[in-house]
């Protein structure tokens, strides 16, 4: 009995050497305290970090999405205005080319009538022939004169209207032509002239 009594209070005394073992390498009530604090400061500053973290990349986010908008505002301007601007230069270059198409065959067509009109000389003329070499020189003219004057009305709304100049004066009055027109004009002048006379003549034969 003596004995179990001794091993209780052996087992006591050990427990209570844990416990003051225990107490003396517990930190103080106000020591625990700091320790909590600054732990709760660290994870304050954390959170603030992360906190500020996010609201960077929602700006970053934000920034990117303004810039998408840009684009995507600009794509469709751009486009729109390309676009259109091609379509004007596909007809102008249409029409030039057109055009320049027209005054390489006016321009040959030219060349031509003034090739021939600069062989012409009439100090070379057969005397027997002068007349009908004189004819065909001047339809050769009146040819190349309608044909300028044709040239000159197709080009005159265009770009190239400028180049000719201004239309022909207008149908020249040929030799032929002027004494053709005073023959008639003489004739109709004595007309009555030679009406009267021809009555006289009537009246004289019935008497």
């Amino acid at each position: 009995m003596a004995a179990g009594t001794e091993h209780t209070q052996h087992l006591r005394l050990r427990e209570t050497q844990m416990s003051l073992r225990d107490e003396l390498h517990a930190p103080p009530p106000g020591e625990d305290f700091e320790g909590q604090l600054r732990e709760a400061q660290q994870q304050l500053e954390v959170l603030q970090q992360q906190r500020e973290q996010l609201e960077q990349q929602k700006c970053e986010m934000d920034e990117l999405h303004r810039r998408k908008e840009e684009f995507l505002s600009g794509q469709i301007e751009i486009t729109e205005r390309l676009s259109t601007s091609l379509t004007s230069i596909d007809r102008e270059l249409f029409e030039l080319r057109q055009e320049l198409e027209d005054l390489e065959q006016t321009r040959q067509s030219f060349a031509a009538h003034l090739t021939r009109i600069e062989k012409v000389e009439p100090e070379g003329w057969q005397r027997g022939a002068f007349n009908g070499e004189l004819t065909r020189a001047l339809s050769m003219l009146d040819q190349a004169e309608e044909e300028f004057d044709s040239a000159v009305a197709h080009f005159s709304g265009g770009r190239a209207g400028g180049v000719f100049g201004s239309l022909s004066s207008g149908p020249k009055t040929r030799v032929g032509d002027c004494f053709g027109a005073s023959l008639k004009a003489g004739f109709a002048y004595n007309l009555p002239l030679l009406l009267l006379g021809v009555l006289a003549l009537i009246i004289m034969l019935y008497k």
